[in-house]
């Protein structure tokens, strides 16, 4: 057996050693993906982005705000001119947790018996909601015990922090993963079916028969992923149904604004999956670099791990996904009820991707077979 069969393993690795691109990927990808998501996935939650209503505005609220601040947890990114500002911030998405301090706040600290605020905390994400739970509890305790220590003889704690979270409640994990795996399963089908489009015909030899024909880069590009949108829209249906009627996901905002930004993410998954068939030779080499763009967008996009946790080189590397906004949008509409005046960032970014993916995948594309 070993005289034939040594022939066979000297061939494989004459033709692994000229596939070069197979051999970069398969040497480079693991290398690639243990440095990305070993530095970029953590799950120790700070600097969330907060926003601030001090009606006190006193020396003791601002000392008060000082000491949410330092704990690292909690990020201030703006104040507040009232409660609709605040509640506005959170509801775009600008700010993750709201600090409220009452007009009577340093009042009730001299008088007693207790100085109350509030703290509202977005637990769409619970690993989010969670450590700005904890680190609230952990400020008001920490104040009671300096100003116990100041003045003994008081019974009740003189600052007790009232959490109050917000879209979920319940802090249920499905809530926050189900509206996620809409956006996930559309790029992992979207990508890898586009992929293998223009390498399943060059390798079937039908690709000669396109190139022959009047049609244009552009109508080839377009028309190779028309017939896929409603596919993915279906997907999406399939999804949400299930995600409503089994795991109790609320739909509390506008279904058919949801339909319609989702038609510029299916586009841009399919865009880029046209893009990577333009620059592979075979349907193997088409799997492999998809399934690159697909590890990222899971773990970078904040569909497990939250973003705030991630170093910011990282949170910059998750803006350029398509998945990292389409995200946004799909717990913001579903979650919190947001509307386009809410979400049109993302809007305009998954429609500019979709242009620029299009754009690049007619450039890359020659109607030629070498």
């Amino acid at each position: 057996m070993m005289p034939r069969f040594a022939p066979i393993v000297r061939k494989e690795f004459i033709q692994m050693r000229r596939d070069r691109l197979t051999l970069a990927i398969m040497i480079g990808l693991p290398i690639v993906q243990l440095l990305l998501f070993g530095y970029a996935i953590q799950t120790d939650v700070r600097h969330l982005p907060t926003v601030v209503l001090d009606e006190s505005r006193t020396p003791a609220s601002r000392d008060l705000i000082a000491a949410f601040q330092n704990t690292g947890y909690f990020r201030i990114v703006g104040y507040a001119a009232g409660r609709p500002a605040l509640d506005d911030a959170i509801a775009r998405g600008d700010a993750q947790a709201g600090l409220v301090v009452p007009y009577a706040y340093a009042r009730d600290l001299v008088r007693g018996p207790t100085a109350v605020v509030q703290v509202i905390v977005d637990a769409a994400d619970p690993l989010s909601s969670q450590a700005a739970l904890a680190a609230a509890a952990g400020v008001a305790q920490a104040r009671s015990l300096a100003l116990l220590a100041r003045a003994a003889g008081r019974a009740a704690p003189p600052v007790e922090a009232r959490v109050r979270p917000r879209y979920n409640p319940g802090l249920r994990s499905a809530i926050y993963i189900v509206p996620g795996l809409v956006g996930v399963i559309l790029t992992v089908t979207m990508v890898l079916i586009t992929a293998m489009a223009l390498v399943r015909e060059r390798e079937r030899g039908t690709l000669e028969q396109l190139i022959v024909t009047p049609v244009t880069k552009t109508e080839l590009m377009l028309g190779k992923i028309a017939p896929y949108v409603g596919v993915g829209l279906a997907q999406m249906t399939a999804v949400l149904l299930l995600g409503r009627f089994v795991f109790a996901v609320p739909l509390t905002g506008n279904v058919l604004l949801l339909y319609a930004i989702a038609l510029a993410f299916v586009v841009a998954s399919l865009a880029f999956g046209l893009f990577i068939s333009t620059l592979v030779r075979t349907q193997q080499q088409a799997m492999q670099v998809a399934f690159f763009f697909v590890l990222p967008n899971i773990l970078l996009s904040g569909f497990m791990f939250p973003r705030q946790a991630m170093p910011a080189f990282f949170q910059a590397v998750g803006l350029a996904l398509p998945l990292t906004h389409f995200l946004k949008v799909l717990r913001g509409i579903l979650l919190k009820g947001a509307g386009l005046e809410a979400l049109w960032r993302e809007v305009a970014v998954l429609a500019g991707m979709s242009v620029v993916l299009i754009v690049a995948s007619v450039r890359r594309f020659h109607k030629t077979l070498d």
